[in-house]
């Protein structure tokens, strides 16, 4: 079996020689992912025409309107895309169920997201991170260098990750070289932008939810069915030892010991406890409280209640990734050893292309070898789908903040139309350095893609995790203080990640020669060193300035949040004010406001449309409101009083959560 299976994937790799190995090769595959696309593209073209249609008053007032359901798919979407099929499922397959942790994880946090950090961000009235620490400490730089790191962050782990994950379902399911996959995803990606995509994602997140769920549901079903149920799996899990191992060291393809248990040891653990306790909660602090992606989500409930809600139902859902990723990414090891399990170099380039090991192709593996025909398209075009509305959004968010919080500092008077092609070039050099990026993607972290996202997560993110916890909690905290513990602590970030890539992160067969006092501590202690460094930081020189006055706070912190005077903002917004006169977009991202009575600007044309689309800039007007309407829906948009009863249920639901969170933690610890 194995010698005639080592034949097809030797054939599948130079996919030159024969064509016919190629998996999708049935026509009940090929029609079920054109018809997929083509429902796709349906609704994509059905929510452009009818966005283009809605009424001005549409615009505000569907500012709070989302009912808890959408809220808890839409974060659960969000969170979940193939870099996780991909990433998550390879290193299960290398080191066993830990990597589980990393999602239960979730389940704390985001529950100090929906009752914390949320109402909080309500009361003080934002829209986006930046603008919350902008009205928090004033200032423009703590917001403009936020910007730029969301951009770094952007490019180093979701889109090069994204595409790589999406470049090996390709790559497994037709053949193809990595490079020219990534290229052909590019390129479809880009159609599905221009053609209403942005509009369309909205409605084909959940969708695409559902589908990837029971999808991976049929295919765990599918899996444990082969390796003959949970018993049995454990056993075999243990003896998946590659045929190929030279002279290379046991402890490098031997399955771990402590495969089985989430909590490792401290010292000598692959993931050690103490870091997947406090190091990831850090991280995880980051990623569910202070981003916008997931913050966005929340800030459109209809009220508290609803908010707090699609939190429990995310924590839920982020118990599945386990029993979705880790166990099937495992059993991948036991069905298919050889290739996902190889060590020898030459052996795993030949597989997979990347000398440092194949975990990477665990998923995709199963997906391509196990499901039966049809289901096979169904997955596959369902990774590709999120994949690509994972891309288009991050494209689309990073162009904005590009334009409007980086471009505009440099050209206070660009038309509109000259922000649009600026967009529009940056999003082609964002995608030019990605692609440029994947070859250290690939090597990184022994070839394991999760690794690798954590890591640079864990390097850059935590000075910003420990800005918004003090922000909110400490109103001691001021401008100077936030700022110079944001700047040092990138410092001390970039020095680990910048000697980490210089030295490489090597493989457990060539380890790399990184010195061990820069190198040698674990990146999810790094993380915890760094954040309390930074807390120090911050809160020291805020100890030696002037502290902000309690006026310019209310509502901003925790200890000020049911104030109910009026609050004075830091400063005004002057550089917003000189653009509001001409026709183009205000910096800040918001919509301009127009008289009722100037003529609209005629209908752009099909082309400026769809380039418009592509850079996420198309110009909606809303109306000018008066003082009182204004005065009303800002008390609407700021209200976090919650029904009694239900505060009480999902306060209950909540001490639920956390409890479910103990027990599986426990259970398998």
């Amino acid at each position: 079996m194995s010698r005639d299976y080592f034949g097809f994937s030797l054939i599948r790799s130079n996919a030159k020689n024969d064509t016919n190995t190629v998996a999708l090769n049935n026509a009940a595959d090929i029609s079920v992912i054109v018809i997929y696309f083509l429902v796709v593209l349906g609704v994509g073209i059905w929510a452009m025409v009818r966005t283009n249609r809605a009424t001005v008053g549409g615009f505000f007032l569907a500012g709070r309107s989302m009912v808890w359901w959408p809220i808890g798919a839409s974060l659960f979407a969000s969170n979940i895309g193939s870099g996780h099929f991909v990433g998550i499922a390879g290193t299960a397959a290398a080191a066993g169920i830990a990597i589980g942790g990393f999602e239960w994880n979730a389940l704390i946090v985001v529950v100090i997201l929906g009752w914390l950090f949320v109402p909080i961000y309500i009361k003080a009235g934002v829209v986006t991170m930046p603008e919350y620490l902008k009205k928090r400490f004033g200032g423009q730089r703590i917001r403009i260098y936020l910007s730029v790191l969301s951009l770094f962050l952007y490019v180093f782990t979701k889109i090069s990750a994204d595409m790589f994950s999406g470049a090996i379902f390709i790559n497994q399911a037709l053949g193809l070289n990595i490079y020219l996959a990534v290229i052909m995803l590019l390129l479809i990606t880009a159609l599905y932008t221009v053609t209403g995509g942005l509009a369309a994602v909205i409605y084909t997140d959940t969708l695409q939810t559902i589908i990837m769920v029971v999808g991976s549901f049929i295919l765990m079903g599918f899996a444990f069915h082969k390796v003959g149920g949970y018993q049995s799996f454990q056993e075999r899990y243990m003896e998946a030892v590659p045929a190929f191992t030279t002279n290379i060291s046991a402890s490098c393809y031997e399955p771990r010991a402590d495969s089985f248990h989430i909590f490792r040891n401290a010292i000598t653990g692959d993931l050690p406890w103490p870091g997947l306790v406090f190091g990831l909660t850090i991280q995880a602090t980051w990623y569910w409280c202070t981003d916008q992606v997931i913050v966005q989500r929340c800030l459109s409930a209809k009220n508290l209640s609803h908010v707090k809600a699609g939190c429990i139902l995310c924590g839920y859902l982020k118990l599945l990734p386990m029993f979705l990723m880790v166990f099937p990414g495992m059993i991948s090891r036991i069905l298919y050893t050889d290739e996902v399990a190889c060590v020898e170099p030459a052996e795993c380039e030949k597989y997979c292309g990347a000398s440092v090991g194949c975990t990477n192709i665990a998923y995709p593996k199963l997906v391509v070898d196990l499901m039966p025909d049809g289901l096979r398209g169904l997955m596959l075009s369902v990774m590709l789908a999120s994949l690509m509305s994972s891309l288009t959004s991050i494209f689309n968010s990073a162009s904005t903040l590009f334009t409007m919080d980086i471009y505009t500092k440099f050209r206070r008077t660009a038309s509109e139309k000259e922000l649009m092609i600026a967009g529009r070039v940056f999003i082609l050099a964002l995608i030019g350095v990605s692609i440029a990026w994947i070859p250290v993607v690939q090597s990184a972290q022994s070839g394991q893609l999760f690794d690798y996202i954590q890591s640079i997560t864990s390097y850059l993110t935590p000075p910003i995790a420990a800005v918004f916890m003090l922000a909110i909690f400490c109103k001691r905290v001021n401008e100077p203080g936030a700022f110079y513990g944001l700047m040092i602590g990138l410092l001390i970030g970039l020095c680990r990640m910048i000697a980490e890539f210089a030295y490489g992160t090597g493989s457990c067969v060539n380890p790399s020669d990184c010195p061990t006092i820069i190198c040698g501590v674990h990146y999810l202690y790094f993380s915890i060193i760094l954040f309390v460094v930074s807390c120090v930081i911050i809160l020291g020189i805020s100890l030696v300035t002037k502290p902000i006055a309690d006026k310019h706070l209310y509502r901003l912190c925790w200890s000020l949040r049911n104030r109910t005077e009026e609050r004075v903002d830091l400063e005004q917004d002057d550089w917003v004010d000189n653009q509001k006169d001409s026709n183009s977009m205000d910096i800040d991202g918001n919509q301009p406001t127009y008289n009722i009575n100037i003529q609209p600007d005629e209908e752009p044309g099909l082309c400026k449309k769809a380039v418009m689309c592509f850079c996420g800039l198309e110009q909606k007007k809303a109306p000018k409101l008066s003082a009182e309407e204004e005065e009303e829906l800002q008390k609407k948009l700021t209200d976090t009083t919650e029904v009694p009863l239900w505060r009480n249920v999902v306060n209950a639901n909540a001490i639920i959560l956390l409890c479910v969170a103990v027990f599986c933690h426990g259970f398998f610890a």
